[in-house]
């Protein structure tokens, strides 16, 4: 089923976002924007050939190279409206937006003036009925210090709009067990917490996020299909799994954890997962990088055999499992 045969319920439904990287919504006209901005000429193609890979390697190289042209406050400005406006042809309501601050501190910018600007992009788009909250990340193969570095410039931006850290990049670097102290700081400072694991690591490391971290929320998770007592704790638990289908295609995550080089969407263990009761967050990722849009997404999980009522239930799901207030979830 293409994007476009989607039911115009499911289709035009308000929609939640919550696994969503700014560097990664950047499209290649902005892209030549802001590479202009900073001496380097380059054209639409060129950047698009740049967002062509193989496997997750490739794709961490290219979004190394992009995020490299984001120096100042006012590059943040850009790409935060080019995102709202974006959003807003997705029918998105609310969404959660991943912040790589471990690299903002890395190439040594002030991530709290970084993150002013984002503000001031992103107010203006809550009269147009889209609300925008933050999520600090910071990028595993750096480092437990660098992680409290990144939980640190949080709670200086003491900002209610900012409602989670996490951490992202290569899973199978850093063992978890380091991570603990961030994540117990984390929550000191009332920040929800979140872990990227199971995308090219194993069920163990999204059992090592719930069980030493605390993780409220896994992205991606698609390696729990490879152990079913782990998928029973996530049902127990309630703990959503931000599953990004066109992600896992291109990073070559999907055939990793398959273990099969010939694998196609329909193989995506997204139906399965959300049969056996684990909640569910349908998301794009990195969108521009990964060439798909939420609606995209809606269509692909519809291309797996979902029905409408799953469909709208994960719709739903987006609202119940994000870290608005109850009183104030859209659509719970």
């Amino acid at each position: 089923m293409s994007p476009h045969s989607l039911s115009d319920r499911i289709a035009s439904h308000p929609k939640a976002e919550l696994h969503l990287h700014l560097e990664g919504s950047i499209q290649p006209a902005t892209v030549c924007e802001l590479t202009a901005r900073h001496g380097v000429i380059m054209t639409g193609e060129e950047v698009r050939q740049r967002y062509a890979y193989r496997d997750f390697p490739e794709f961490i190289e290219a979004f190394k190279w992009v995020t490299s042209f984001l120096r100042e406050p006012e590059d943040y400005e850009l790409i935060a409206r080019d995102l709202g406006e974006h959003l807003l042809t997705q029918h998105v309501v609310y969404t959660e937006v991943t912040l790589s601050i471990g690299v903002m501190l890395l190439r040594k910018q002030q991530p709290e003036a970084n993150f002013e600007a984002l503000l001031r992009a992103t107010e203006p788009f809550k009269s147009r009925g889209l609300r925008f909250r933050w999520i600090f990340d910071a990028a595993r193969q750096f480092g437990a210090d660098a992680a409290m570095r990144v939980v640190e410039s949080a709670k200086r931006c003491n900002s209610k709009a900012i409602v989670a850290f996490g951490i992202g990049g290569d899973e199978l670097s850093v063992p978890t067990e380091e991570f603990r102290p961030v994540y117990d700081r984390a929550g000191e400072i009332g920040l929800h917490r979140l872990m990227h694991a199971g995308e090219v690591g194993g069920p163990e490391k999204i059992r090592e996020a719930v069980e030493l971290l605390g993780a409220e929320r896994i992205g991606h998770g698609i390696a729990a299909i490879n152990d079913p007592e782990l998928m029973d704790l996530l049902a127990e638990r309630k703990i959503p799994l931000e599953i990004c289908p066109g992600s896992n295609m291109k990073t070559g995550a999907l055939a990793l954890q398959l273990r099969r080089e010939d694998v196609k969407l329909e193989d995506h263990p997204l139906p399965k997962l959300l049969r056996h009761g684990i909640p569910i967050v349908l998301s794009t990722d990195d969108p521009a990088m990964f060439h798909t849009t939420l609606e995209q997404e809606y269509g692909n999980a519809a291309r797996m055999g979902l029905q409408e009522k799953d469909l709208a239930r994960i719709v739903e799901m987006g609202f119940a499992h994000s870290f608005l207030p109850a009183g104030e979830r859209l659509g719970a």
